[in-house]
């Protein structure tokens, strides 16, 4: 005798759920039991309905919070905003209204309210830097200091490609010097996408040091300098450093301490969250193709308690 045993997760139990009390819900299982083809862009598989790939949820308004809940919420939703979170949460699921739930829900949402800045526009006409073609040929640096101690480490480096958005967030101890910090560069950046062609960065005392002027241009990467005062001439990596310092609020606002546990969680989070500016996620700009979808573990059901401490 042989057995295969089928392990079904408890949401897709509430989905099936969710469909019992939802009459068009019925109607497209009757359908679609009969006929495969009977709706359009409808599809039944094991007694789950999807409307062009994504899960169908059905009338339940509990199962459509605790699915929001978990993908706004969780270390890969990050507390984004609005936009961000919806495009997450389309690529799995489907329900009418999805978008005003959403909106509806990060808007109550009360971590965001006590961690999150208002962002309001700039007032003024700005001249941005020049448009690049090629990824990772041009690139802004900056620190993110002032943090507590964690794992020994105080200060994060924010390396960010201008052309895809993609982001590396490097840990380094305080204090620090240019061979450190240089040395982090090598090691998680150049080994992976090779040397740019250019660098804008602010006027720290690292960036304007003989050495690393000296280290930079034995290489012929070209070194930027933004203006002086003036911290919209690298404002994209001034943004960027607002939203991974909103993510670790919103994540270890209640054990500060653990943050650089959270840092690579951070840098996945960034890398696949929807950008505005360019209608794509940095990973599928450089990579073109969207990220790997979210696991079944981030999606609610019981959650093992050594899992969660981990």
């Amino acid at each position: 005798l042989m057995a295969t045993t089928i392990i079904t997760p408890t949401w897709i139990e509430s989905v099936e759920k969710s469909y019992e009390q939802d009459p068009k819900c019925q109607e497209l299982l009757q359908k679609l039991l009969i006929a495969a083809d009977a709706e359009k862009h409808y599809t039944l598989t094991a007694g789950v309905l999807r409307y062009k790939g994504r899960i169908l949820i059905g009338n339940d308004e509990d199962l459509k919070h605790q699915l929001i809940d978990s993908l706004h919420s969780s270390a890969v939703g990050g507390h984004s905003g609005i936009v961000a979170n919806y495009q997450r949460i389309k690529r799995l699921f489907y329900w009418p209204g999805m978008k005003k739930d959403v909106e509806k829900f990060i808007t109550e949402c009360p971590v965001c309210q006590r961690a999150k800045a208002e962002h309001c526009q700039y007032p003024g006409l700005l001249d941005p830097l020049p448009l690049r073609d090629m990824a990772w040929a041009h690139l802004t640096m900056d620190f993110i200091e002032g943090l507590p101690k964690s794992s020994g480490k105080e200060v994060i480096l924010v390396v960010v490609d201008r052309y895809t958005k993609y982001t590396h967030f490097i840990s380094l101890p305080h204090p620090y010097n240019v061979n450190m910090v240089a040395q982090a560069f090598m090691d998680n950046v150049f080994k992976l996408h090779g040397p740019p062609i250019s660098i804008v960065t602010d006027r720290d005392r690292i960036f304007t040091s003989n050495m690393w002027e000296g280290i930079f241009k034995a290489m012929k990467i070209k070194l930027r300098l933004s203006t002086a005062y003036q911290t919209q001439s690298d404002g994209q990596t001034k943004r960027v450093n607002q939203c991974l310092e909103s993510y670790l609020r919103c994540m270890v606002f209640q054990e500060p301490k653990k943050w650089h546990s959270w840092l690579p969680l951070a840098e996945w989070w960034y890398n696949t969250t929807y950008h505005t500016a360019t209608k794509f996620t940095p990973f599928q700009a450089l990579y073109s193709y969207p990220p790997p979808l979210i696991s079944e573990i981030a999606i609610p059901g019981p959650v093992d308690t050594d899992a969660r401490d981990f």
